[in-house]
């Protein structure tokens, strides 16, 4: 499966307000990051953040060191004209995450959408290799990801569900567990999807 096409598909014929992960508000993640005591000059990666609105979120919070990383160039452009001017805040990376070489290291990495469609073992080792070489030693992680017991597809794709040894098992233990907690996600056909949230600090 080329996991660029799918993704630039989805993107091409759904209006970002009807994918089943859209949220209004990002509460969790937003008190999540605010959980971790980074300052507002700190270096932030949503991974998988195309048509989110964390990013506007956080730089209404005064955050000044944002960036979106997706696959799709159509994600990308949605969430740049919602912003107009605002998005030149912003970097603004076009990637698939397993071949993703960071400009520099990050404070933060926040994943919402992306860790758990990665059903090849492979990939998840590579997506954990750049997040080794991504991210700070003492430097924050936040996953969210499909809880046991919950959807097994998303997107017509299959996904991996976690709960917290599981994922830790897949970072390794360079990655302590800080917090946990869960979330019944709402989308916009209404179907409820159970979601695990995972914030690590690196060692």
């Amino acid at each position: 499966m080329n996991r660029k096409k799918h993704w630039e598909t989805i993107y091409a014929n759904k209006s970002p307000l009807e994918v089943s992960w859209y949220q209004k508000e990002p509460l969790l993640s937003l008190q999540l990051i605010h959980n971790t005591g980074i300052g507002k000059d700190a270096f932030i990666i949503d991974i998988g953040g195309g048509t989110s609105v964390l990013v506007d979120c956080l730089r209404d919070k005064g955050f000044s060191q944002i960036t979106a990383l997706d696959i799709s160039a159509n994600a990308l452009a949605f969430t740049k004209n919602r912003l107009g001017g605002k998005a030149q805040k912003i970097q603004w990376i076009e990637a698939d995450i397993t071949e993703f070489i960071a400009p520099h290291l990050f404070d933060l990495w926040h994943d919402r959408a992306v860790f758990h469609f990665l059903t090849d073992p492979s990939d998840r080792k590579k997506y954990v290799g750049v997040l080794q070489n991504s991210l700070k030693r003492g430097g924050h992680l936040i996953v969210a990801a499909f809880a046991i017991g919950g959807s097994k597809k998303c997107s017509g794709l299959d996904i991996e569900q976690y709960d917290a040894q599981k994922l830790q098992n897949e970072l390794g233990s360079e990655f302590l567990l800080m917090e946990e907690t869960g979330e019944i996600h709402i989308t916009p056909s209404g179907k409820e999807q159970k979601f695990g949230f995972f914030r690590f600090m690196r060692k």
